[in-house]
């Protein structure tokens, strides 16, 4: 047979014969890779199929409260760094104490919403899952905890709380006052000043009851 000087043939069937099987190949590769898609699409569909690099997905965990070799302090768990913000978060810029409570009584406003009742009745919720506790449902200071033994919070009805800007209530929400802990982590923006509307509800209801004269009695 003829060849040329690469050693490639001449004859025009040699050059069919060799498009004939790299087509034989070519099925067979996708005959195989079919069947493999096959087996895996029968597999259990409760199972977890194949993986690659299983080392991403099974990271390495540590107890919360465990030591840990990776930081300086030695401490898994970790503080946020300092500025850090929630994406929907706040930034607060008043100081903690007096001097930032004031502050913030003179400039933080209760914001409008479009319904007031249906605000009111979402802190009123808030109010019995957070402060109730403490300050009671009738927020006279009488919550759960104190009835077993711990220090009595000041009443919300007194003229003090009453006259609190709304902005100072805030604050306080915010940072926390006395023995009362900060709730921003707990109540976003939002739900303290829902929790302040309810509040004020509560105390103008409370003096409303108070200035009505008693029922005359037979």
């Amino acid at each position: 047979m003829a060849t040329t000087s690469r050693g490639r043939s001449l004859d025009p069937s040699w050059g069919s014969a060799m498009n004939r099987v790299k087509w034989m190949v070519s099925i067979g590769v996708l005959a195989v890779a079919f069947a493999c898609l096959q087996t895996l699409d029968h597999r259990d569909p409760n199972q977890r199929g194949l993986e690659f690099l299983p080392e991403m997905v099974y990271s390495q965990a540590s107890e919360s409260f465990s030591s840990s070799p990776v930081f300086e302090d030695g401490k898994t768990m970790q503080g946020l760094q300092a500025g850090v913000v929630p994406v929907h978060g706040e930034i607060l810029h008043f100081p903690e104490g007096a001097e930032g409570q004031k502050l913030a009584g003179e400039t933080l406003q209760l914001p409008p919403v479009e319904d007031p009742a249906k605000a009111a009745e979402f802190g009123r919720s808030l109010y019995g899952i957070y402060c109730a506790t403490c300050h009671g449902i009738s927020g006279d200071g009488d919550g759960a905890v104190v009835q077993r033994g711990m220090l009595p919070p000041p009443s919300l009805h007194a003229p003090r709380a009453v006259q609190l800007p709304d902005g100072s209530l805030y604050h306080v929400l915010s940072y926390g006052q006395g023995n009362m802990a900060p709730y921003r982590a707990q109540l976003d923006p939002a739900e303290r000043w829902a929790v302040i509307r309810f509040l004020r509800e509560l105390q103008a209801s409370k003096a409303k009851t108070q200035e009505e004269p008693p029922e005359a009695t037979q």
